[in-house]
């Protein structure tokens, strides 16, 4: 009975877009019912479910930690949901990595519970509906009129809103772009954006900061793209934290989605788009994004004209990286202002529109990469047009 539930489980809404969750739920259930719930340690867990070596450090790296406390949130839904109509439910305690048991005791025609629990004590009570209980308040003239009519006034908007809540809503175009970014909710998504400092000797008066910078900065437009960005994660219930990109690590990257934002100031952007048909050329050459299929075609800012009046370009996109095997987003201009465009177009769902209709069929799945150009007056970002696009 236990499997049967693990199963039904893992093929929920809560657990089947990810993969975490259900490795370490169906991990220690198998483990506990093999009699060996002994061996269930945060260290084991971190070795045997996350492939982590056998010396890591469980204070730095909390992926058991977080990825329990996300399980024990998502099994509370999930029964919350089935509002007790479940025959067993499998429980992971606070403080605990070992999962508890129980068989949900249902009142038999006698008000006896019906069968004994799996494991401890747990009862299911189930309310009467809000009908009856509005028709029982108002029977036998406990409460006036005026305030009956008020309750049932209540009763119906609260009705009106839960089927608003629980009603479908339709899915866009930006919602299938982002979709299998967002869906991977295992740890928080990790927007990587470029920094920089003051360069006097640099066209844009900038250059890309390292770790050797104590003070590194971001234009407006990188903070534009950086606030459009974490709206859209916060807008669809997703956790994001934000992090330089010279200070990123492999290791905080690993099976997380990542959201680079900005081009030649992103090490991360030069490094994981390089194998991509299109991509930026090495930062000791003339900034340009080239065409890995048409080496003759490169997207360039014309430098007879002054930065602030030149037309920018970027390139965004979402792809699978082989390097860190998660799901990326980019949005990387050759400046700051093609960085910005980019940022606007992926959250906009006008723009997303546009593009799939471009892209076609199963939008959703596919990984894109699109080149925009920039109009640029007076240091101010103007409308993205698309130029280029590759999609596989």
């Amino acid at each position: 009975m236990v499997r049967q539930e693990l199963a039904s489980i893992l093929e929920s809404s809560h657990f089947s877009n990810s993969k975490r969750y259900p490795a370490l739920l169906r991990y220690v259930v198998e483990t506990t019912l093999n009699g060996h719930s002994d061996r269930i340690k945060e260290r084991t867990l971190g070795v045997e479910v996350f492939h982590r070596s056998a010396d890591y450090d469980t204070n730095s790296d909390t992926v058991v930690r977080y990825t329990a406390g996300e399980v024990r949130k998502r099994l509370a839904l999930y029964y919350h949901e089935l509002e007790g109509s479940s025959a067993v439910q499998i429980v992971l305690p606070i403080g605990s990595y070992i999962p508890e048991f129980y068989r949900t005791a249902m009142p038999s025609d006698e008000g006896v519970p019906s069968e004994a629990m799996l494991t401890g004590e747990m009862s299911v009570t189930v309310s009467p509906p809000i009908a009856s209980v509005a028709a029982q308040a108002v029977s036998g003239n406990r409460i006036p009129l005026f305030f009956a009519a008020g309750f049932a006034t209540l009763l119906l908007v609260l009705l009106g809103l839960s089927f608003w809540y629980r009603a479908p809503k339709r899915e866009t175009a930006l919602d299938r772009f982002w979709g299998p970014i967002l869906s991977e909710r295992d740890l928080p998504a990790l927007i990587s954006t470029g920094s920089v400092v003051f360069s006097p000797d640099r066209l844009s008066g900038t250059a890309t900061a390292d770790k050797n910078n104590e003070y590194p900065f971001v234009s407006m437009q990188m903070v534009a793209a950086i606030a459009r960005l974490s709206g859209l994660i916060e807008r669809r219930g997703a956790e994001y934290q934000v992090e330089a990109a010279a200070f990123s690590t492999v290791t905080e990257m690993r099976d997380r989605p990542i959201i680079l934002v900005g081009g030649y100031n992103n090490p991360w952007t030069l490094r994981l788009l390089s194998p991509l048909r299109f991509s930026f050329s090495t930062p000791e050459s003339t900034a340009s994004i080239l065409d890995r299929e048409h080496p003759e075609v490169r997207w360039s800012r014309d430098k007879s004209i002054p930065y602030s009046s030149a037309d920018d370009y970027a390139i965004f996109g979402r792809f699978r990286d082989a390097t860190t095997d998660s799901p990326v987003v980019f949005v990387a201009g050759l400046g700051r202002n093609g960085t910005e465009a980019a940022a606007q177009f992926v959250t906009s769902p006008h723009y997303m529109q546009i593009l799939e209709e471009r892209v076609g069929r199963d939008f959703g799945n596919k990984n894109i990469e699109v080149i925009l150009k920039v109009t640029v007056v007076e240091g101010k970002t103007g409308a993205p047009s698309i130029q280029a696009m590759y999609v596989w």
